[in-house]
């Protein structure tokens, strides 16, 4: 199976950092969420998604020469100069259910009742 490249280190490094997500998160998002993989650059066929143990590795080999934040820096100054803006934040999911209209109108009345 071939090795991950520091590009690909790098970007989900930049990505946990941006949606301020823990190691286990970062991997879970990489699983989960295809536009994630795209930005890393990571395909499903031929590359291995980095477990957590691989993140926090990188994260910590960053920290330990104070490169972190300067990353994070470089990559907010670069994407600034080509027009896009980028902080922190966070990612929330939401499941959609279906539900008999019946069900909602029922839930509206009874919360429209307890006020």
């Amino acid at each position: 199976m071939p090795s991950l490249s520091l590009e690909i280190l790098l970007l989900v490094h930049l990505m946990q950092q941006w949606y301020d997500l823990s190691d286990p998160a970062m991997e879970d998002a990489l699983i989960e969420v295809p536009t994630m993989r795209r930005f890393a650059g990571i395909d499903l066929i031929s590359d291995r998604i980095p477990d957590e143990t691989t993140i926090m590795a990188f994260r910590h080999l960053l920290e330990k020469q104070h490169l972190g934040e300067q990353i994070f820096e470089a990559g907010k100054t670069h994407l600034k100069a080509n027009g896009v803006g980028m902080n922190q934040g966070t990612i929330i999911v939401a499941t959609l259910i279906a539900a008999h209209s019946s069900s909602l109108a029922e839930a509206a009345g009874r919360a429209w009742r307890s006020h």
